[in-house]
């Protein structure tokens, strides 16, 4: 495949993806302040509100790329019975993004509302319950998700932010469901215990998170980020491992080979939700038929646009294309 092939593909076939989303549901709120005094109440600062903005977080983020690029994506996770629920519903529809995998608990919708003061962040609240949802709730989701796969998906992600969605027996069932089917499952893990993640086609870590689950830590070097992804491979009964790797671009590791893909000098303002796209665009990638490599290339040519913005932010197919255009770093 060549530039000019790949290129059609993001601009005219992504729309025959269908990939579903399963995770942490997540809403990401911001308020904008500019702050002049200290409170006579208490020595704090007074933050006056300038400006907000609502943007979709975790999973939802992943769900918010994957729409962005044109893909057919329905989400599924849990949410609560309020107006956080309300908002997240209203974006998802906006969006085009099949929301009937949500289900209601009485827990809160998982929501982070950060304080920004001269455009630094001065406080984060946070809103949620992280305890692994089981049980009936659990069924729900896992039935819902085994439905879809009945009506034909090309992919499954599972979006793991610790937020309690990604139970143990809840990702075992996801990924042996999706086997049963023949459909690939790519996975962004959290925490150290992935053995929940066993036989996964595909995780994509960042060499932190990697380093949670090493004996000892390794430093962001070719042969030992390819060293610890066969590691984690072998104890874990993992397929393929994804490693992103920040300024020095990503790591795919498969059973016989190993692609370094460097990333192409840019200012780097936030790297947050640069793995959500990640994960977004080789999802779609694998969905649409591409080989692993030329999905890792086209992922990390997109987690390249995300970094050189602020807050989480989702790429459109126009900036995937635009980038994939200037970038000659790598001869497909």
């Amino acid at each position: 495949m060549d530039k000019k092939e790949l290129a059609e593909f993001v601009a005219n076939r992504t729309s025959r993806c269908k990939v579903l989303v399963v995770g942490d549901v997540m809403l990401d709120k911001y308020y904008y302040s500019e702050v002049r005094r200290i409170s006579p109440e208490a020595p704090v600062p007074i933050a006056r509100v300038v400006g907000e903005k609502e943007t979709l977080g975790g999973a939802a983020n992943v769900a918010h790329n994957l729409a962005l690029m044109g893909a057919d994506v329905s989400i599924a996770g849990f949410v609560g019975n309020d107006y956080h629920c309300q908002s997240l519903m209203d974006k998802f529809i906006s969006r085009g993004i099949d929301l009937r995998g949500l289900v209601a608990t009485n827990e809160p919708t998982t929501t982070k509302i950060r304080i920004i003061g001269e455009h630094q962040q001065m406080l984060r609240l946070d809103f949620e319950d992280s305890d692994p949802v089981v049980g009936e709730n659990a069924a729900k989701l896992c039935k819902y998700v085994s439905g879809k796969l009945s009506e034909s998906l090309d992919c499954v992600i599972i979006s793991d932010y610790g937020k309690g969605a990604c139970a143990e027996e809840t990702c075992h069932r996801i990924i042996r469901d999706c086997h049963a089917h023949g459909v690939p499952v790519v996975v962004d893990p959290k925490g150290p215990m992935w053995s929940k993640y066993s036989t996964a086609d595909y995780i994509t870590p960042n060499v932190k998170e990697i380093n949670e689950v090493l004996l000892e830590p390794i430093k962001n070097k070719d042969d030992a980020v390819e060293r610890a992804a066969r590691y984690v491979m072998r104890k874990f009964a993992l397929k393929n491992v994804i490693v992103t790797r920040s300024a020095m671009g990503m790591t795919l590791v498969q059973k016989d080979a190993a692609t370094h893909i460097p990333t192409r000098a840019q200012e780097v303002f936030d790297v947050s939700g640069a793995g959500d796209t990640v994960i977004a665009v080789f999802g779609l990638a694998l969905a649409g038929g591409l080989k692993p490599t030329i999905g890792a290339y086209l992922a990390n040519l997109a987690a390249g646009v995300v970094v050189g913005k602020l807050g989480t932010y989702a790429v459109a197919r126009e900036e995937l294309l635009a980038a994939l255009d200037k970038d000659d770093t790598i001869t497909l």
